[in-house]
C-alpha cells in the first residue's frame, strides 16, 4: 500500500513511485529507493506537489515512517511500520521468490510502457519528416536523450525482453536497433556525445522507407530484380531526408551505411569495414541482427539463439569482430527471447541477460511443482542448474506454450540490473 509525501518530505531510504511518462523524469526506472540526496534534489526540481511511497518497501526508521505518513496517508494501509513474525526458511525463501517475481513483472511492465511510448513518439516524427524536417530532427534527438538518461546511471544494465509489441513493425524495429546499439555502444565505450548522434541515426535508420510503396518496405524473397532496387533505395531516399533533417554527420553516416557489411557485401556502395564509421558498424550488425529475428513473416523469423548463432557461425566476416564479441557479450549465448530447456527437463524463457554472468541469464521457467505456473529464476543463483538446449516455439508442449507465451516478434528494452535487497543478504 501507498501514501502521498510533499516533496519537501522526500528523505533518503524512501520508495517512491513517480506517476507520468517515462519522459517526465531522468531516472531508469519510475519506482525505486531514493539513494542519494542528489536524487531528491532532482525529484523536487519536477514541479511535483506530491510523490506516492510505500514505508514497506522503505529502509527507515520507525518514527521517520510515522512522521512522513502523519498527514499524508491518504490512502488505505499507509500506517506506520509494524512488526514481522519470525518466518521459518521455507516460508521466507517461498515469500522472497514471490517477492522477485512480483518485481520482476512489474518491471517488465514498465519497460513495456515505456517501449510503446517510444514507439509512438517515432510514429509522430515520422509523421512530421515531410512536412517539418527540423522538428523531426530535434523531436528524435530529444527521444534518443530520454533513452540515454535512463542509460546513463550507475550499476549494470541487463537487456530485457517484452511481450508482443503492440503497434506497427517499422517503429517496434526501429525502436530495437536504437535500444540494443545504445547499449552495445555504451558498453564498448562509446564517448556521450556519439551515443546521442548513434542513437538519433539508429532511430531514424529506416526514415527512407518513409517514400516507398507499402508492398517493398520489408524484403522479400520473391522481390523482382526491379522490386529489390526500389528497396534498397531506401537508404539513398533516407540521406535525401537526413540532409533535409540537419542531420550531424554521426547520425548521417549510420543512414547511408546500416546496410553495409564488413566483407563488402552490403549495399548501396559494398564499402568494407575500415570505410565504415563506428557507429554505422553498431547499427549495421544489430539491425542485421533484429531482421533475422523479426523477419517480414513470422515463418521465416529465427529465435535470438538461433540468429546470435547464424551470426557467429555463418557470417562472423560481415561484421566488426570486436563488436560481434561485444554484442555477444552483451546479449550471452541464450539472447533474451530465447526459449530453452533445463538441465533438469523443465521449459523455459530468457527474459533478460546480465553481460557479466552472460552463460546464467534470469528465466521464466514453467513449473509442474507449482501447479504449472510460470516462476522466475535467476541461473546465477542456481550452480547445479544449467541450459540444456535451445528450442523453438513448435517444439514447447501446448500447456507449457500456454504459460510461457512465446512471441512471434521480438522486443527489447533496458532495466537496470536488479541487485539484492536488505531482506535477501
Amino acid at each position: 500500500m501507498t501514501a502521498t509525501v510533499e516533496p519537501n518530505d522526500l528523505r533518503v531510504g524512501m520508495f517512491i513511485h513517480l506517476d507520468g511518462g517515462w519522459m517526465s523524469h531522468p531516472f531508469p526506472l519510475s519506482s525505486f529507493k531514493i539513494s542519494s540526496q542528489d536524487q531528491i534534489d532532482t525529484i523536487r526540481a519536477l514541479g511535483l506537489t506530491r510523490v506516492r511511497w510505500s514505508p514497506e518497501r522503505s529502509d527507515l526508521p520507525v518514527e521517520a515512517q510515522v512522521a512522513a505518513t502523519v498527514g499524508g496517508g491518504d490512502e488505505p494501509g499507509a500506517a506506520g511500520a509494524v512488526a514481522v513474525p519470525v518466518e521459518d526458511p521455507a516460508t521466507r525463501a517461498r515469500r522472497l521468490a514471490d517477492a522477485r517475481d512480483e518485481a520482476d513483472r512489474a518491471a517488465v511492465r514498465l519497460c513495456e510502457r515505456q517501449y510503446q511510448e517510444a514507439c509512438r513518439d517515432l510514429r509522430r516524427i515520422n509523421d512530421t519528416v515531410g512536412a517539418d524536417p527540423e522538428r523531426a530532427r530535434d523531436s528524435a534527438q530529444a527521444l534518443t536523450r530520454a533513452m540515454l538518461d535512463k542509460m546513463m546511471v550507475d550499476g549494470e544494465l541487463c537487456v530485457r525482453v517484452l511481450g508482443e509489441p503492440a503497434g506497427d513493425r517499422h517503429s517496434a524495429h526501429a525502436v530495437n536497433v536504437s535500444v540494443v546499439s545504445l547499449l552495445l555502444a555504451k558498453s564498448m565505450g562509446v564517448a556521450e556525445p556519439e551515443l546521442a548522434d548513434l542513437g538519433t541515426g539508429a532511430l531514424l535508420h529506416d526514415v527512407g522507407k518513409l517514400d516507398l510503396p507499402d508492398r517493398v518496405r520489408l524484403p522479400h524473397d520473391d522481390f523482382t530484380h526491379a522490386e529489390t532496387t526500389l528497396y534498397r533505395d531506401h537508404v539513398s531516399h533516407g540521406i535525401v531526408q537526413g540532409r533535409r533533417m540537419g542531420l550531424p554527420p554521426t547520425a548521417l553516416l549510420v543512414l547511408a551505411q546500416h546496410h553495409e557489411l564488413a566483407d563488402g557485401s552490403g549495399f548501396p556502395k559494398g564499402v568494407p569495414t575500415e570505410r565504415m564509421a563506428m557507429a554505422a558498424r553498431i547499427v549495421s550488425l544489430v539491425n542485421y541482427y533484429d531482421n533475422l529475428c523479426n523477419g517480414p513473416t513470422p515463418a521465416r523469423s529465427l529465435t535470438p539463439h538461433e540468429a546470435l548463432s547464424r551470426m557467429f557461425a555463418q557470417s562472423r566476416s560481415k561484421f566488426d569482430p570486436a563488436i560481434l564479441n561485444g554484442f555477444i557479450r552483451m546479449m550471452g549465448i541464450y539472447p533474451p527471447g530465447s526459449l530453452v530447456q533445463l538441465s533438469d527437463d523443465r521449459y523455459a524463457i530468457v527474459t533478460s541477460v546480465n553481460s557479466a554472468r552472460p552463460l546464467k541469464p534470469h528465466v521464466r521457467v514453467h513449473d509442474p511443482a507449482r501447479g504449472g505456473r510460470s516462476v522466475l529464476l535467476n541461473l546465477e543463483d542456481c550452480p547445479d542448474l544449467g541450459i540444456r538446449r535451445s528450442l523453438k516455439a513448435a517444439q514447447l508442449p501446448a500447456r507449457v506454450a500456454d504459460v510461457l507465451s512465446p512471441r512471434q516478434r521480438v522486443a527489447y528494452y533496458f532495466d537496470v540490473a536488479a541487485r539484492p535487497t536488505a531482506d535477501e543478504a
